[in-house]
């Protein structure tokens, strides 16, 4: 490792993969559970003689040969870790001090220290108890793709052979001469690759993607008892809900069905494309939000999918076999599929883009939609966060009513959405007289959603400058606090 690349990651911090350890006396037990929370996740690299703030302390040179042979010595002991690990740590000398740095690679197996999984959430090494969490690891972990799992009693007759003149109609209209045209539905669903065999059984049957996409209710029902989407429009009832529609049927009409659900609350606006076609923006947008919430859900999870409306936003949330953690933009965009069958079936019957075109369109209609971009954040449940603040801009006269019906609709709840919103600031602002970590925080307002808490309400008031960091130059740390500003200029509500 580099001396600049070295210095790059103690100025960031403490991150998902990266981890600091002062290691005064020897080695620490948390290490060993950093070791496994990285096994479990995505990998990541620990720096033994380094403060959790990035400051180099170093490790005494004659102490070192001793903690390296403790530490593969506890890594290879099945009584500590399980399944063992070969993990061989190397000596990085740093401005005259020494460090020794361990490099952990994500695993394929799911490892516990003494009987405990541990994973990696933000910073932390957190302890794992719920089935549910410890099942979604292991499908993450999987080395194959859940929708090909072969249902070797699955028959023609508990398909929807009736949705696949539709679908091969629809597949023609994107291409004329599409090879579906001519085919026979048992050829069509065999070219999809809704037919396969497990080479590693011999089991020869239709798979999961089949039953997924064509598959009779109950079929869909008793494979998988969990699956549904919950749509759901919050504008006036913030706390329950103005409608809802509960979808939990095969994938073709799920995918309509969320559509026409988008179409109904989600008012459109006149755009021309760079040929001067008339492109309804809003359908554009939810056509990439829903699609890819059907096609990269992790089926197999017991997570029920959201898609919801509210003032401000829109968003949708699903069960994902995570390739890595964090926020997806166009720069970082590398596209990993989660179900290429779903995918490719879809993009036949033109419901969704090529692997990776449906995100930059997402940011691309956004932009025009509501002036700003989407917020995409992959872990084990995806995340997708449209904003709703309209510009104003020509709409057709076809739109002209159905504006001032939204904005008349939508106006009434924005005295209350923001009074909510004010008074869980003025909570933070009020709580944090003195210092209060993150989780204080969350627990102070019973919320549980990280991610949410920091996009909605910690970082606004950082950007007022109406909160302000205990350690602002390390805003990593693990040791983190937040403490409203002296005096701030805030009405009490």
């Amino acid at each position: 490792m580099t001396e600049e690349k070295l210095n790059q990651i103690l100025q960031t911090g403490e991150t998902i993969n990266v981890e600091f350890k002062r290691c005064g006396n020897g080695i620490e037990k948390d290490t060993y559970e950093t070791v496994c929370s990285f096994l479990n996740r995505f990998g990541g690299e620990i720096f033994l003689g380094v403060n959790d703030d990035g400051t180099v302390t170093g490790i005494a040179q004659k102490a070192i040969p001793d903690l390296i042979k403790n530490f593969i010595k506890i890594v290879t002991d099945p009584n500590q870790f399980n399944p063992i690990v070969c993990i061989n740590p190397e000596v990085i000398v740093y401005k005259k001090k020494s460090i020794i740095y361990i490099r952990v690679q994500s695993s394929s197996e799911v490892h516990r220290l003494k009987n405990i999984v541990y994973d990696r959430v933000g910073d932390a090494d957190i302890r794992i108890s719920s089935t549910n969490e410890i099942a979604q690891m292991y499908i993450r972990k999987q080395n194959i793709f859940t929708e090909q799992k072969i249902y070797k009693y699955i028959k023609l007759q508990d398909l929807r052979l009736d949705l696949l003149p539709v679908c091969r109609q629809r597949a023609v209209n994107k291409r004329s001469d599409h090879p579906w045209r001519n085919m026979s539905d048992e050829e069509l669903l065999r070219s999809a690759k809704l037919y396969g065999e497990d080479f590693a059984t011999g089991d020869k049957g239709f798979n999961l993607a089949a039953v997924m996409l064509l598959g009779k209710d109950e079929v869909i029902g008793s494979i998988s008892p969990a699956y549904k989407t919950d749509a759901l429009l919050r504008v006036k009832n913030i706390d329950r809900y103005d409608d809802r529609e509960i979808i939990n049927t095969n994938l073709i009409e799920s995918f309509d069905r969320l559509m026409d659900f988008a179409q109904k609350h989600l008012w459109d606006k006149f755009y021309l494309d760079e040929n001067q076609h008339n492109v309804s923006i809003r359908d554009k947008i939810a056509r990439e939000l829903l699609a890819n919430t059907l096609i990269h859900r992790e089926y197999s999870s017991s997570y029920i999918a959201k898609f919801i409306i509210e003032k401000n936003r829109m968003f949708t949330e699903n069960a994902c076999r995570a390739s890595r953690h964090g926020e997806i933009t166009p720069q970082n965009l590398d596209p990993v599929p989660k179900n290429p069958i779903i995918a490719s079936f879809f993009n036949q019957i033109g419901n969704a883009d090529e692997l990776g075109s449906g995100t930059r369109n997402l940011f691309k209609y956004t932009k025009i939609y509501s002036g700003t971009t989407p917020e995409i954040i992959e872990d084990d449940i995806f995340r997708t966060f449209v904003p709703l603040e309209i510009l104003t801009e020509t709409v057709s006269p076809a739109d002209t009513h159905q504006d001032t019906h939204q904005d008349t609709h939508q106006d009434t709840h924005q005295d209350t959405h923001q009074d909510t919103h004010q008074d869980k600031e003025m909570i933070i602002l009020n709580f944090c007289t003195t210092p209060k970590s993150r989780v204080e925080i969350m627990n102070e307002l019973g919320l549980k959603d990280r991610v949410s808490f920091f996009r909605l309400y910690l970082s606004p008031l950082l950007n007022k400058g109406l909160l302000a960091y205990t350690e602002p130059n390390k805003p990593n740390s693990k040791n983190q606090k937040y403490v409203t500003v002296e005096n701030p200029n805030v009405t009490q509500h």
